[in-house]
């Protein structure tokens, strides 16, 4: 009888224990789980601040808010990720001026030829114009902003070097799907063709396309220096672009979630800022080591001939706000 008593609580205790070590070794289920998609690879700036972003996110709300995020365009390209953010399929991404499919003044984020310099870009950001942006993003598109990221100047990799517009007449061009970059390779005699950025190192290789400009971290985070022998220091386009939630999602969180989510997403942005002046000074360095030549430019007489063909293409009322923006520059 003291066997079977004795048998009889053994078993109870194994249950118990195996009670504690599942109970110990399941996750509690997160109140949010947010997915986010991005172009860029894992070893750029963006995709690592949006990691760091993750780690802090789950560690301030105590689990309650976990981000998953996916690299290379995994989930979507960039247009569709941003319509599945409005239908809530996902969460979050990294955009820009391809908003300008949506909205009108979103193409000063990114107009070639238009900001000198980082100053330039901050004075646009923070200023009239910048928060209209904003603004007409969470209005008409449904994203919340979260600060930005500096993209710095983008350049024009090709296998020929490229000193001079004449130098582009007929090269196929890799541009994003802004209509601002379309009308300007097109007026300086190249061949502009909007693609997916998933899709552009294949197309070089394979000679579907001959050419692509992009900054330089996003050249070598795409390994272009395998594809692309020259690296035209073109500048054409000092700009930024903007990590963002959709607004449905974000007005799903508790007033005290708001409040963390809002204060790691700053952290994101200065965590991001570091890494990318980081990344800057060694960046250039690293695509000349890898056989890449930098060729030096007539920026004047890019900017001569298309200056007009981007100020024509633009609304009046886009002309105005062209002429602002100028105007607070100087």
């Amino acid at each position: 009888m003291k066997k079977a008593i004795l048998y009889f609580f053994n078993i109870l205790k194994c249950v118990f224990l195996c009670l504690i070590l599942v109970q110990c070794g399941s996750k509690k289920e997160p109140e949010f789980l947010l997915r986010s998609s991005h172009l860029v690879n894992d070893q750029h700036t963006w995709f690592k601040a949006f990691e760091y972003f993750s780690e802090i996110l789950e560690e301030r709300s105590n689990g309650r808010i976990i981000l998953e995020n996916y690299s290379s365009e995994q989930i979507a390209k960039e247009i569709e990720a941003i319509r599945m953010i409005q239908t809530e399929v996902i969460d979050m991404t990294v955009t820009g001026s391809i908003l300008n499919n949506w909205i009108e003044v979103m193409a000063f984020c990114e107009l070639p030829f238009l900001l000198r310099d980082s100053v330039d870009m901050k004075n646009l950001i923070n200023g009239p114009i910048g928060k209209r942006m904003e603004a007409e993003m969470l209005n008409t598109t449904g994203l919340r902003t979260l600060g930005y990221f500096q993209r710095g100047p983008r350049h024009l990799t090709a296998n020929r070097p490229i000193k001079h517009p004449d130098d582009l007449k007929g090269l196929i061009v890799r541009v994003p799907n802004v209509p601002s970059f379309v009308t300007a390779w097109s007026a300086l005699g190249a061949k502009p063709t909007p693609m997916a950025f998933s899709e552009v190192f294949t197309s070089l290789q394979q000679g579907t396309i001959e050419a692509q400009e992009n900054p330089y971290a996003l050249i070598k985070a795409a390994g272009f220096s395998e594809v692309q022998k020259y690296l035209n220091v073109t500048s054409h386009v000092v700009s930024w672009t903007y990590p963002v939630i959709g607004e449905k999602q974000f007005q799903k969180f508790p007033e005290d979630l708001k409040k963390i989510f809002l204060e790691c997403a700053a952290d994101m942005q200065t965590y991001e800022h570091e890494l990318f002046i980081e990344n800057e000074k060694k960046v250039q360095q690293e695509l000349k080591s890898k056989g890449m030549t930098f060729v030096t430019v007539d920026k004047d007489a890019f900017n001569e001939k298309c200056k007009d063909a981007i100020y024509n293409s633009l609304s009046p009322e886009m002309q105005e706000v062209y002429h602002q923006i100028l105007a607070d520059r100087n």
